[in-house]
């Protein structure tokens, strides 16, 4: 594990001094950021996918995340699109304990008596047909993952594309220094915010928002757009052509979800 967090260590003081401007320096991860990784599981059509994967996160998988206090949250479509779909954040405290986790999922026998059962099913009724994987470091400007109040019904999932890694940079730079604390003031409450180390569509970032309800969601965008602050934000050219394409999903908390 040291010979893993001293490669990762030396990659992250390689970058920055490589490109050699603040800019990237600012934006390296910072120590404390969290880690995350989002999955989308594409389930096969007419089986049990959706209880199944809830029995093997509630019985294995999330015991074993509470004791390295790593987050689990759990989302279908709001559009309920055929074959189903489930996204899944799995927030670690830090890139450390996800390459220990790592570790954890093949040695824990408690974890592994409890996963058996998933594991034992036969291969001509799958789960899920393949599932997508993002890795990501949190922004410095939300170091954190904020969990939603009680009465959140709608979560946005937002993946924005860039047409290089500088884009990609100066769009991470923008929510940092101006564009998260506009999102709080005008209510588009951030759950977390991530900048894409591997997964597709890179470079990108992605983000996710909750709201109580569609009409908010609809309502408090509105108010972002139409802002001032966001108008003179937008207008700076050094935050020109960042984003080349913008992808978004609408999600619905499971009822086992911890975000």
């Amino acid at each position: 594990m040291e010979r893993r967090n001293f490669l990762k260590a030396t990659a992250a003081v390689a970058a920055v001094t490589a490109t050699g401007s603040a800019l990237n320096a600012k934006n390296a991860p910072a120590p404390g950021d969290e880690f995350y990784e989002f999955r989308i599981y594409q389930l096969t059509h007419g089986g049990n996918g959706k209880s199944t994967l809830k029995s093997y996160f509630t019985e294995a998988l999330m015991p074993l995340f509470k004791k390295y206090d790593v987050r689990l949250g759990a989302f279908e479509e709001l559009d309920k699109e055929e074959p189903a779909k489930i996204y899944t954040l799995f927030a670690y405290p830090s890139a450390q304990v996800y390459y220990e986790m790592q570790q954890y999922l093949v040695t824990d026998t408690d974890y592994l008596a409890a996963a058996k059962s998933y594991f034992g099913l036969p291969a001509a009724k799958p789960v899920y047909e393949r599932y997508e994987t993002f890795l990501m470091d949190a922004f410095d400007g939300i170091p954190n993952l904020k969990l939603p109040e009680k009465n959140r019904g709608l979560f946005e999932l937002r993946t924005y594309e860039s047409y290089n890694e500088d884009a990609a940079r100066r769009k991470v730079a923008m929510f940092n220094d101006e564009e998260l604390p506009l999102f709080e003031q005008v209510g588009l409450h951030p759950v977390f915010f991530g900048k894409i180390l591997a997964g597709k569509y890179m470079p990108a970032l992605m983000y996710m928002l909750w709201f109580k309800d569609m009409d908010e969601c609809v309502a408090n965008w509105k108010k972002f757009v139409d802002s001032p602050e966001w108008k003179a934000m937008s207008g700076k050219a050094i935050y020109a052509e960042t984003v080349s394409k913008v992808r978004k999903k609408f999600l619905t908390p499971t009822d086992y979800s911890q975000i």
